[in-house]
């Protein structure tokens, strides 16, 4: 494989890959662990460098479910205490909403991962349904309860402060 290649995909989908490991795990650890597992898959993918820019985006982040699903397995099959860290699931400053991403955060894993995917990662319900093999009506269900529940949730906010 192109080193260039490798090093360019990794400035363009990088951060990508890391923000849905950490959403996914919610450990900063972890996350470098599937970031390096991730690209290390594309350095040993044979004939990557011809794929359109969709597809290496999709391959990368499909790679990442798949290795944070394997983490989870291997996380229930031994014992470990889980330190809980607050990563932040992207720079709160980019976003320009601190609550909102804290909100996102504690949503359940399923709803936090197409939030992440559609809104932080632009990602259209159908490329997300490919990325985590469901389907595309199962994400669009996803997002709206996921809404529902941070809208409640902001709205519950917004009346303490």
């Amino acid at each position: 494989m192109n080193e260039a290649f490798l090093a360019r995909a990794m400035d363009r989908y990088g951060d990508a890959v890391y923000r849905l490991a950490l959403c996914r795990l919610q450990n900063t650890a972890d996350a470098e662990d599937i970031y390096q597992d991730t690209f290390l898959a594309l350095f040993q993918q044979s004939g990557a460098e011809s794929w359109e820019e969709e597809r290496l985006k999709a391959w990368l982040l499909r790679v990442a479910v798949n290795a944070c699903t394997d983490m989870g397995r291997r996380r229930r099959r031994t014992a470990c205490v889980d330190i809980d860290e607050l990563g932040s699931l992207a720079e709160e400053d980019s976003y320009g909403c601190i609550e909102l991403w804290d909100a996102v955060n504690r949503l359940p894993e399923k709803y936090r991962v197409v939030f992440h995917l559609f809104y932080g990662e632009s990602c259209k319900t159908e490329e997300i349904g490919r990325i985590l093999n469901i389907p595309a009506s199962t994400v669009r269900v996803r997002l709206n309860r996921a809404r529902n529940t941070l809208r409640k949730e902001l709205t519950a906010y917004e009346r303490i402060s």
